[in-house]
């Protein structure tokens, strides 16, 4: 059974910075792995992707210069580095894994999910 697990959320003020972790288990090693968000009453957003040996990433604009997408040590961890954030970013964010295509800005070829882990940002 394919398990998609996230950790690292938790409660951050504006400019302060915070890294979210996944680990996928019960699955060959994805091609790409994914960080989503939602917010509250706003459509979900593929904020972060990168492919298995790390040599192709997506950003959202929304992200862009501040949060920082890598691979861990083996090849079903991925990570996300979040700086500067902003109150804009608090929401659920969720980590899924991309097995049916090499392509990493496809948000249809992302499953499992994960639970999701909350990140909250006060001003």
């Amino acid at each position: 059974q394919v398990q998609v697990s996230e950790f690292g959320g938790g409660l951050v003020q504006a400019g302060g910075s915070l890294r979210l972790s996944c680990a996928a288990s019960g699955t060959k090693v994805p091609y790409a792995m994914a960080w989503f968000r939602r917010a509250p009453q706003k459509a979900r957003e593929l904020i972060g992707a990168i492919n298995y040996n790390g040599g192709q990433t997506y950003y959202a604009d929304s992200v862009k210069g501040r949060f920082t997408i890598s691979r861990g040590n083996t090849q079903n961890e991925v990570y996300l580095q979040m700086d500067s954030l902003e109150p804009e970013d608090t929401a659920v964010y969720y980590c899924a894994i991309n097995t049916v295509s090499d392509y990493v800005d496809i948000e249809e070829d992302y499953h499992p999910w994960g639970q999701g882990t909350q990140v909250t940002v006060s001003s």
